[in-house]
């Protein structure tokens, strides 16, 4: 396959529609430059040579269909990513939370899991754990699978260790999880307030109540208009004071929906929800 690819947008759209109809999940608000570079990839993968024969094979095949998703969406992950958002995280947002007679979080697009056991350890040092329930979802049901299991490739945690320590964290890092060969598993304790829930950010409907939402990494995907109805379904599942936390690289005052929130950290990207309803 040559390297350029010129999308045919007759094919792309044949394929949004037909993907939209049969399987209920909606691509067309995807930005085109991020959908082209994985569709590219895809047909690669599967030897094919346009996009018609991608949907083709996929319209009547459930099972290539979830490759063909598991491609599509992205699932690029670490513990404590970014960990001085972490760090701002427990000195600044906890606090707060911690005023509260209980805490609802959403990891509203969870991935493989790295960042809910993360925050369950942060919440867990922070005394705030017993209080908290955390509330995991995405679209994928693979790496939902990966995330109930704990299990992460033992050679990231040497990583996750210095991520940790740069994040506030003072405990012994290995204590949370056990080596098994190439693997290591995490203390299934960690998650026994999670409920893990596979969930479309675009189609679904609004979840209940949340104190923070964590959508990180993952707007950068969409284009502004997607990323405008994204904020605004966050919005109408917060009550005032609740904060919302973005990707580093992500902003949200290009959105309309910006105006349901107030900047509580520019530099971490984390937002607080104001009065307006």
């Amino acid at each position: 396959m040559e390297d350029t690819f010129e999308i045919d947008i007759l094919e792309l759209s044949a394929l949004v529609k037909m993907v939209r109809e049969k399987y209920h999940f909606d691509l067309k608000e995807y930005a085109l430059s991020s959908l082209s570079r994985r569709i590219k990839r895809i047909l690669e993968m599967f030897n094919l040579s346009s996009i018609k024969l991608l949907a083709n094979k996929i319209e009547n095949d459930p099972v290539l269909f979830e490759k063909f998703l598991n491609e599509i969406t992205v699932n690029t992950t670490e513990m404590f990513r970014d960990p001085l958002v972490w760090k701002h995280l427990r000195e600044n947002v906890f606090p707060e939370l911690a005023k509260l007679p209980e805490i609802r979080i959403w990891h509203s697009a969870c991935s493989t899991g790295e960042e809910v056991y993360s925050m369950a350890i942060a919440l867990r040092e922070a005394g705030l754990d017993k209080k908290a329930t955390l509330f995991a979802s995405d679209i994928n049901n693979d790496v939902i699978a990966n995330a109930k299991a704990g299990k992460f490739p033992l050679r990231t945690m040497d990583h996750s260790l210095a991520n940790y320590q740069k994040s506030g964290g003072t405990k012994k890092f290995a204590d949370y999880y056990t080596a098994k060969g190439i693997d290591a598993y995490f203390d299934l304790s960690l998650i026994q307030n999670v409920t893990f829930k596979k969930f479309d950010l675009i189609l679904g409907r609004q979840m209940e109540q949340f104190d923070l939402i964590l959508c990180r990494n993952v707007l950068i995907y969409f284009n502004l208009p997607l990323q405008d109805q994204i904020i605004e379904k966050f919005a109408h599942c917060q009550n005032e004071n609740a904060f919302l936390m973005t990707g580093a690289r992500e902003t949200i005052i290009w959105c309309k929906s910006a105006d349901y929130y107030d900047v509580f950290s520019q530099d971490f990207k984390i937002f607080q929800r104001n009065q307006k309803q």
